[in-house]
């Protein structure tokens, strides 16, 4: 058996350092949206439907890579239980990152609104339209924003202690920065 990688894969880094900053971005958007009602709010409305489309399309990409490929596993010092609570987080992130954009255009479509990605080019209505159903997306909609954001601050959070008090590799591995010494490297970009 192939031994583990000591990086994550350069196509799994790049999607997650692309796909961070969109993240935030569209979390942030979407709490100006519903938080204003000045003339900005159509504007963020058209960034905010097709950036959650290519969204959707860079987590379902990331997960096919992720379920492809092999990824560095945990200090081995790390208690069981708390392996379990870091793969169990991952895939709630990846749960979450998939849910919200699909309850998202779901709402759009009870609600009656299309999804224009661009100009000339609209995502197909995903249900009919309800009222009473566009409001119980749209609460579900708030919801998973709430819990994602809540996800991505445990996320950093335990990035932040494995890269600046446990110093064990973890957070390196997925940035592409040094190991530790009693980690075997293999060099960055490999994996």
């Amino acid at each position: 058996m192939k031994a583990r990688p000591a990086y994550f894969p350069l196509s799994l880094r790049i999607l997650h350092w692309l796909m961070a900053p969109l993240v935030i971005a569209m979390l942030l958007i979407g709490v100006g949206m519903v938080a204003s009602v000045s003339p900005r709010h159509a504007a963020l409305v058209a960034i905010h439907k097709p950036l959650g489309a290519v969204l959707l399309v860079l987590v379902l990409l990331r997960l096919t890579v992720r379920l492809s490929q092999r990824v560095p596993a945990l200090p081995g010092e790390i208690p069981a239980w708390q392996q379990r609570l870091a793969h169990a987080s991952h895939c709630l992130l990846y749960a979450l990152l998939i849910l919200q954009p699909l309850v998202g255009w779901a709402m759009q479509s009870a609600g009656g609104y299309p999804v224009v990605l661009f100009e000339g080019l609209q995502l197909p209505a995903l249900l009919a339209p309800s009222v009473w159903l566009h409001g119980v997306l749209r609460g579900a909609h708030g919801v998973i924003a709430y819990l994602l954001m809540a996800s991505i601050l445990l996320h950093l959070a335990a990035a932040l202690f494995h890269g600046l008090i446990r110093r064990d590799g973890v957070l390196a591995s997925m940035t592409g920065g040094r190991l530790p010494a009693a980690a075997p490297a293999s060099p960055p970009g490999e994996g």
